[in-house]
């Protein structure tokens, strides 16, 4: 059959034209194309009314091809290595950036886009497997959990969490931010976007994006510490979608909160992002306690090109309330005064003209990542931070029916002897870190390294408040230093005060940090994972009061500290893994720095007695297995563990002086289940089931062989759950269990028992349009009487949770 062909010419000049480079979606270029169709289409036509001999064109011939060999493995292995390395080479395709403003909230990137609940990716740089595939268990509070949960704290979001328990400023700690993970104290093993934040403080959440629970020792990632686990705050970074974010709170007890954030893409390589707070505030379910902040907080991202990403953010947030410390322990019938009805619950023993507490942070940081080729990363991250903590407060203590001629007791009532506690301390930071990151294969195993090293110097001042003795108030004592108050009536709490003012006699501690670690994983065709990594910290603490006018006893310890780590997971199938993990981590002494008292790794100046041991060692052994089911949407973990410490410190009595020693061990070991995600498009479920078991394996004191460790809740359970229906409503709730716990120094001296607790909350959700929502939370739902923690002493106390309370949220998303 006769068809027509392009001429030769205009085929010629057509290549010619291609090669030069020019755009080939030009307006001229597709005239040109139109052109030469329409000269083809018109040649065609003419030539079949032509008188000219037509032009035949024959079919094609199939020729036979050669006989195919098979590759060899050599072969097969340089085509896969081709591929791979092409695959590395094609760049990552990118968004579009939207001008003007897009709208909405810019996507999580750590979570599963359609199940909010579930995350899928830890956001430090270290981890860089996803969630399923990492070989230790790792609690994700991403950011929808975060605002389900109505947690405006950290200490609010881990309340609510499996395995996590709250403690008090035991032991000449402060009164702060406090948790025990997986039984151990973990008060100075958070972090901010990776790097460890020393200071005992009170942390907001409005800047935060995600919250990390780390189990188990974690000093190949972390560095000193972390026997039981770390809590890592991912904060919020700049993005390439313009939003505007604005929540309007307003809750029972004169609750008032509004927050800001704000993201602004300038130009293609530059995006910033602005946020606030403010708050005004009681505490539900108690008197006269008050709950103030405000803060801010400011990010940006400059792209120059596309190797090269700098971010930075500077945070502030002030925090200012009447303190709180709870309520005195009857000692008589061993519960909480609460419990045996001899005070309320909403009693408060503070004085509101003298106590304050004040908790301010200021953390500024600068990061740079630097991709040198495909497969090299280089990343810098360096932070200054300052954080002060000052407060004045009053304890209720000793309980007692009467002392005669100290105090009155007309309603008999029985009395509570109140004392005066404070701390100004300052805790400064500069911190370093830098990474090189290499994608490299061995053959078919594609391997992930991580070479870093780590430079800080921490800085704790930690000073006191004079002025507050209490005698001259009625019923004071200028033989015990403390006022007395019938336990019912605390009559005195407006009662005129002279201001306090600083002791300006501080302890000065300091820590320097000199650390380097290898971190990889090998991965085998996605079937086979092995994860190590290996830390060297040496670490230098100092401590000494420079203004002390009486003998004090300076204190300074050196040590080399390695640590490592290995995981082994294997995926039987894509959405499943089992996984055993082994990891160590140190606490060399004074790592605690807020503390004053060697049994919690701080220092005593004031004792004569040696505190300067080797390191406590933890020990930390897991076998556990993690599943994405429901089209990969919902999370399962479950997990084995057993840790335990050596070497650790315990404080003894010897020809009635006092003095710590070292050698004591610990050992926890139990079960750990976690769920995240959904189940159906409606239907959303966050949680976890922990359950533990503590022994004293080796104790100076024969009798203590044995027992629990103290302030830990063995038991503990949370469910989150909520169901979309039609018509942009969402309803919800969570259940939370915490077992008893027992009180005591390090273990169960005592047997004081905090008891057990179930608290409920739920929360309803409608969206009125696609831009404003309107949620209730009822928090505590049945106002639980449930307590924080126990202050554990000659004259313990516990501190109160919060009682019910409402908030209506008003979001506006633009």
């Amino acid at each position: 059959m006769g068809t027509a062909k392009m001429p030769r010419s205009l085929r010629a000049v057509s290549e010619v034209r291609a090669g030069e480079g020019a755009d080939p979606y030009s307006g001229r270029k597709v005239t040109a194309v139109a052109g030469l169709i329409a000269v083809a289409s018109f040649s065609g036509a003419e030539a079949q009314q032509s008188t000219l001999p037509p032009v035949t064109v024959e079919a094609p011939v199939a020729r036979p091809r050669p006989a195919a060999s098979k590759p060899t493995p050599d072969q097969i292995r340089a085509r896969t290595a081709l591929r791979r390395a092409a695959r590395r080479a094609q760049p990552v395709p990118v968004a579009p950036v939207p001008f003007p403003n897009a709208g909405g909230l810019a996507a999580d990137p750590y979570a599963d886009p359609s199940a909010p609940y579930k995350g899928d990716r830890l956001a430090g740089g270290k981890f860089t497997e996803k969630l399923l595939d990492t070989p230790r268990t790792v609690t994700v509070l991403t950011r929808e959990v975060l605002e389900d949960k109505n947690a405006t704290s950290l200490r609010d979001a881990v309340r609510s969490t499996a395995g996590v328990t709250l403690g008090t400023g035991e032991g000449g700690n402060a009164f702060g931010d406090r948790f025990f993970i997986r039984g151990f104290d973990a008060r100075n093993d958070v972090f901010v976007d990776g790097i460890r934040d020393p200071a005992v403080s009170i942390r907001e959440n409005f800047f935060t994006k995600q919250v990390e629970i780390l189990r188990g020792p974690a000093s190949s990632f972390a560095g000193r510490g972390t026997a039981g686990g770390a809590i890592n705050i991912v904060t919020k970074q700049a993005g390439d979608r313009n939003f505007t974010n604005i929540d309007t709170a307003f809750g029972t007890d004169a609750t008032k909160r509004v927050t800001i954030d704000a993201n602004q893409v300038l130009s293609p390589t530059v995006a910033v992002r602005a946020g606030g707070l403010f708050q005004d505030a009681n505490v539900a379910g108690r008197n006269t306690t008050t709950d103030d902040r405000w803060g801010g907080f400011a990010a940006i991202k400059w792209t120059p090109v596309d190797a090269v990403k700098v971010t930075a953010n500077y945070i502030h947030t002030d925090l200012n309330s009447i303190p709180d410390f709870g309520i005195p322990w009857d000692r008589a019938a061993n519960k909480p005064s609460t419990e045996t009805g001899i005070a309320n619950r909403n009693n408060y023993y503070g004085f509101a003209k003298r106590d304050f507490q004040h908790a301010r942070q200021d953390i500024g940081s600068l990061n740079t990542e630097v991709a040198l080729t495909p497969d090299v990363t280089f990343s810098n991250k360096m932070r200054l931070e300052r954080s002060t903590l000052a407060y004045v407060g009053t304890l209720p203590e000793a309980p007692r029916a009467g002392i005669p001629g100290y105090s009155p007791d007309p309603a008999g009532y029985g009395l509570v002897q109140l004392n005066a506690v404070s701390r100004y301390q300052t805790t400064d930071t500069i911190a370093n870190q830098s990474d090189l990151k290499f994608k490299f294969d061995t053959g078919p195993i594609r391997h992930t390294t991580i070479v870093g090293a780590e430079i800080s110097r921490e800085k704790v001042d930690i000073d006191t408040f004079t002025g507050l003795t209490t005698e001259s108030l009625p019923g004071g004592s200028t033989s015990i230093g403390s006022v007395i108050v019938p336990i019912n009536n605390p009559y005195l709490t407006y009662s005129a005060f002279a201001q306090p003012t600083r002791a300006n006699n501080p302890t000065v501690i300091k820590v320097d940090t000199n650390a380097g670690y290898a971190i990889n994983t090998a991965n085998y065709n996605d079937i086979v994972y092995l994860n190590t990594g290996i830390r060297y910290d040496d670490y230098s603490v100092s401590a000494g009061k420079p203004f002390a006018t009486t003998t004090t006893f300076p204190q300074k310890a050196d040590s080399g500290n390695v640590n490592w780590n290995v995981g082994l997971t294997l995926k039987p199938l894509p959405y499943g893994s089992v996984y055993v993990a082994y990891a160590t981590s140190t606490n060399p002494v004074g790592a605690e720095l807020d503390g004053t008292d060697a049994r919690y790794g701080g220092f005593n100046l004031t004792g004569a007695y040696n505190q300067v041991f080797a390191p406590e060692k933890n020990k930390s052994a897991e076998v556990g297995t993690k599943w994405e089911l429901f089209d990969r949407h919902l999370l399962l973990t479950g997990a084995l563990f057993e840790t335990t410490k050596s070497n650790a410190r315990e404080q003894l009595t010897v020809a009635g002086a006092t003095q710590v020693v070292a050698g004591a061990s610990y050992r926890i070991r139990g079960i750990d289940l976690g769920v995240a995600g959904k189940i159906t498009d409606r239907w959303s479920v966050f949680g976890g089931l922990v359950l533990m078991e503590s022994k004293v394996l080796n104790s100076a004191t024969p009798a203590f062989i044995g027992r629990d460790l103290a302030n830990i809740a063995h038991q503990s359970f949370n469910l989150m759950t909520k169901y979309k229906f039609d018509y942009g409503w969402e309803l919800g709730g969570q259940a939370t269990y915490q077992s008893q716990r027992t009180g005591g120094i390090l273990y169960t001296t005592t047997t004081t028992v905090l008891p057990e607790f179930w608290r409920f909350d739920m929360f309803v959700e409608k969206k009125i349009d696609q831009n404003i929502t309107l949620k209730l939370f009822v928090n505590n739902l049945t106002n639980k009487l449930y307590y924080d923690g126990f202050y554990n002493s000659a004259a313990p106390f516990v501190l109160v949770a919060p009682g019910r309370s409402g908030t209506l949220v008003l979001s506006g998303k633009f």
